[in-house]
């Protein structure tokens, strides 16, 4: 019941986190990118303390006994984290940085962790946020951004191939990638066939 109470005052940071960075996907929301992600890190501090009083709940031993409570929310909160850090800077977030953003261990040893699928989850699901972005971009006028996120997306996408996927969820969330790289694909095609993203200078919307 405590783990409970906790994990739901989670999910409402968490939803609070996802509505403030949906603004980016509206076109006045890219000329506010920096001020969402510096709010959205105001709330990750949230998060932490959170976070802290989850781990006084269970013994630390038990970890993986009582994961189910807190996993989706904490694979929610991974993505948004991994969210901000591609919307500051247009990189991958380590799961080193993951954990220090939400106040957690990255080393199982250590305690209360990130466990390394429930990285790749959010991971994941940052793909598919890129894939939408890629297309509101266009609508914003922004045609260089789409560029830069197939770039990105094709990476990973390399880097998700060389993993040997054991989890059925996860192996499933990763066959979505495809689908979200291919959408991505279909964006920069289609700017390419109107040739608009040799108009585009390479920093458009590059907000740092």
């Amino acid at each position: 019941q405590e783990i409970r109470k906790v994990v739901q005052a989670l999910e409402q940071t968490a939803r609070e986190i996802l509505t403030l960075l949906q603004g980016v996907h509206q076109g006045p929301g890219f000329q506010h990118i920096s001020k969402k992600c510096q709010k959205a890190r105001e709330h990750f501090g949230t998060v932490r303390t959170q976070m802290e009083s989850l781990k006084t709940k269970f013994p630390a031993d038990q970890y993986y006994r009582f994961h189910e409570h807190w996993r989706f929310v904490l694979q929610r909160l991974v993505f948004l984290a991994a969210f901000v850090v591609y919307l500051e800077s247009e990189t991958l977030v380590t799961r080193e940085a993951v954990a220090e953003i939400l106040g957690i261990e990255a080393d199982r040893e250590r305690g209360f962790h990130l466990d390394i699928e429930d990285y790749l989850s959010g991971v994941l699901t940052l793909a598919s946020e890129l894939a939408r972005l890629a297309v509101n971009s266009v609508t914003a006028g922004d045609y260089s951004r789409p560029l830069r996120i197939s770039t990105f997306i094709n990476e990973l996408d390399s880097g998700f191939r060389l993993l040997n996927l054991k989890n059925d969820s996860l192996r499933k969330r990763y066959d979505g990638l495809k689908y979200d790289v291919k959408k991505i694909e279909e964006v920069v095609y289609d700017l390419s066939i109107r040739g608009l993203n040799k108009e585009a200078p390479v920093s458009a919307g590059r907000e740092k």
